[in-house]
């Protein structure tokens, strides 16, 4: 693994960002990885991001950067992948994708911080084609979302990452932020644990399929909204908690709640199932898992603790924004 300082102005010259093509939305995944890779750098102080290129015998591959043991966060990764590849029986049968051979690339992001009153961060932006025998695309769609664990609670900082992500949303229609953040909420739960969420939501949307070229113009511009509110979103929070006093019994309790983080990815994640389906690299899919967890047998925080109040907010979804 290369370890680097991701310069900015590496990428080849802007390509037309408002017309979609696969090239176009591949250099603009590209882009927003550099420069989202340089702002986590320069918030950490201290870590680089080890870049590693691999392949994919089946087709594509990615550019995985990985972070560890930093000032401010302990692990995590930007990460991209460009694949493609034959339909296979096991994607019929499991993913439910019918067609002859597919294209997918996209940009997944997860930063575990070393300090407890810093939340945890992902996020997902990506666009799939489906072919038929002759290479005619019979279906294509954009998918995504933006969601935030934290491990004790700030209700500013809460309001402040929904009202970004709402922000970057409205031009596109006012009716959007509340549909996606109803759809993270139940999306990112461990519905084996009474519909409990990992975190305070989101936005989470998939499937959204362009009905005409001007359409599909239009999603990708909405992507790109969404790709460039990231830093914006998440950044300000990890600035003001960062230095905040900490001892081991926060250090327990973010460990008790990477458990559940844990338990999703591995249980209910669809990323990591299509990954892991298509042959994919193991290694990058599960860049998305933190470094130490706990797993106590029927924990209970204390009743009006700070924990529980986290512990409620995560059984009980509020409105931020």
């Amino acid at each position: 693994m290369e370890t680097h300082h991701i310069i900015p102005g590496t990428v080849p010259s802007p390509l037309n960002y408002s017309e979609l093509t696969k090239d176009s939305w591949t250099h603009y995944i590209h882009h927003l990885q550099n420069n989202i890779c340089n702002a986590l750098e320069k918030e950490d102080g201290e870590a680089k991001f080890a870049e590693d290129n691999w392949q994919r015998k089946e087709g594509g591959g990615g550019n995985t950067r990985v972070m560890a043991n930093g000032k401010v966060f302990e692990k995590g990764g930007v990460n991209s992948s460009v694949v493609f590849g034959q339909v296979t029986d096991a994607m019929r049968s499991q993913l439910k994708i019918n067609g002859n051979h597919w294209f997918a690339c996209g940009l997944s992001i997860v930063m575990h911080p070393v300090n407890p009153f810093v939340p945890t961060v992902h996020a997902n932006w990506r666009y799939f084609e489906l072919y038929d025998g002759t290479g005619t695309i019979t279906d294509r769609w954009f998918g995504g979302g933006c969601d935030l664990t934290p491990y004790y609670l700030f209700d500013e900082d809460a309001r402040h990452f929904h009202q970004t992500l709402k922000n970057a949303m409205l031009p596109f229609g006012e009716a959007l932020y509340p549909q996606y953040k109803q759809q993270c909420d139940a999306y990112f739960s461990n519905t084996h644990r009474s519909n409990e969420m990992r975190g305070i939501g989101g936005v989470f949307y998939d499937y959204l399929r362009p009905g005409n070229g001007e359409d599909a113009n239009r999603l990708f511009a909405f992507q790109q909204a969404n790709g460039s509110a990231f830093t914006e979103a998440y950044l300000p929070i990890v600035n003001k908690r960062k230095d905040m006093d900490w001892d081991d019994r926060h250090k327990h309790w973010q460990e008790i709640r990477r458990g559940r983080y844990v338990e999703f990815n591995l249980i209910h994640d669809r990323g990591t199932l299509f990954g892991l389906k298509t042959n994919g690299r193991t290694e990058s899919i599960l860049m998305s898992l933190p470094p130490t967890v706990r797993f106590e047998y029927n924990y209970q925080p204390a009743p009006g603790s700070p924990e529980d109040q986290m512990l409620q907010v995560c059984l009980h979804p509020k409105e931020w924004a």
